[in-house]
């Protein structure tokens, strides 16, 4: 999974989006001008190859590609608190909420939203923080699920990231690989149990680059034990698994971009994204096509990523007559 340059598709990117080992894009801020806009370009992607996954960042608060023309969504923290103080009233919001951001998603010709955020943290994380329900297991998996089953609702599948959990450490692996030195019981009883509770309505998870020194000597998402002992065997996780982006200075532990992209794929990554650097993509993708020649690998197939497709359509002229989404829209006003 890779991502655009700008708001329209050039020529050299129809022909990249053509290489059989691309199977998706990621759409970021600078891709957008408005829902007409972003509209029209994916409807040229689909028309272009269908099979391509969709992708954006709309979890909500400070991580909102899509705004203007969109609903602002708080950061899930408003909600987890709000769930915290009265679960009646927040449980119906949580799941409106997450229909409402997939419905709008969905409506744009986007497949997913690379959410939720399954990590516990509240302020430590200076990379986390806000954007997580809140930092007990048991109240934020409750929360989640309800905003999961929104998803759902309105036909979008559920990312939950960054496996193991990316609350208890400071740094930032966009900037440095961040080391956790608890053990491992330490994470079972905590990080890891959203992961466990809510596996079974995750379509996908995305591990985190972090390095967890005295579990294993890998950064999560290169690791077999990890993605394969844990999340796999120990987890029952049955869905797919797509790399956090192998261009953040936390997957830099692992070398250079193609073997990084070696690495993750043999820990059990089905799909690894390298963003925000052209020169890092085509590397990994001329890997991959002379794996496929040098070693008589199987090609790459996108066919069995079809569960990260949209599996409903929504229009927007549908959407602006909603008086449920209207609904929702005040809602959230009220505690923003």
């Amino acid at each position: 999974m890779l991502d655009l340059a700008g708001t329209e598709l050039s020529n050299d990117e129809r022909d990249l989006l053509l290489r059989p080992a691309v199977g998706g894009v990621i759409f970021f801020t600078r891709n957008f001008v408005s829902r007409q806009q972003i509209t029209a370009l994916t409807a040229e992607i689909a028309e272009l190859r269908p099979a391509l996954l969709l992708a954006v960042d709309q979890e909500g608060g400070r991580v909102q590609r899509l705004r203007e023309g969109y609903s602002l969504l708080p950061p899930m923290q408003v909600l987890g608190d709000l769930y915290r103080r009265d679960e009646k009233m927040a449980s119906q919001l949580l799941h409106d909420c997450g229909w409402l951001m997939a419905a709008e998603v969905i409506a744009s010709g986007i497949d997913f939203s690379v959410a939720p955020v399954l990590d516990l943290d509240r302020d430590h994380c200076q990379v986390i923080a806000n954007r997580a329900f809140g930092d007990e297991p048991a109240l934020a998996s409750r929360a989640i699920q309800y905003f999961i089953d929104g998803m759902h609702e309105a036909g979008m599948a559920a990312t939950g990231k960054h496996f193991p959990g990316h609350g208890g450490v400071v740094g930032d692996s966009h900037l440095e690989t961040p080391v956790d030195p608890r053990d491992m019981e330490t994470i079972r009883e905590h990080d890891l149990l959203p992961f466990r509770r809510l596996a079974p309505s995750l379509q996908a998870v995305m591990p985190a680059h972090i390095v967890f020194p005295n579990i294993d000597a890998q950064a999560v998402g290169f690791s077999g034990f990890w993605l394969q002992e844990i999340l796999r065997k120990e987890l029952d996780f049955h869905g797919l698994i797509f790399s956090d982006d192998l261009s953040m200075k936390g997957a830099d532990v692992a070398g250079g971009y193609q073997q990084k992209a070696a690495l993750a794929l043999a820990a059990g990554c089905d799909m690894v994204l390298v963003c925000n650097n052209r020169a890092g993509a085509l590397s990994v993708l001329e890997f991959l096509e002379a794996r496929v020649i040098n070693d008589d690998v199987t090609p790459p197939t996108i066919d069995n990523l079809g569960v990260m497709k949209a599996r409903r359509s929504w229009a927007w002229s549908e959407l602006e007559t909603s008086a449920r989404r209207q609904t929702v829209i005040e809602n959230l006003k009220r505690v923003m």
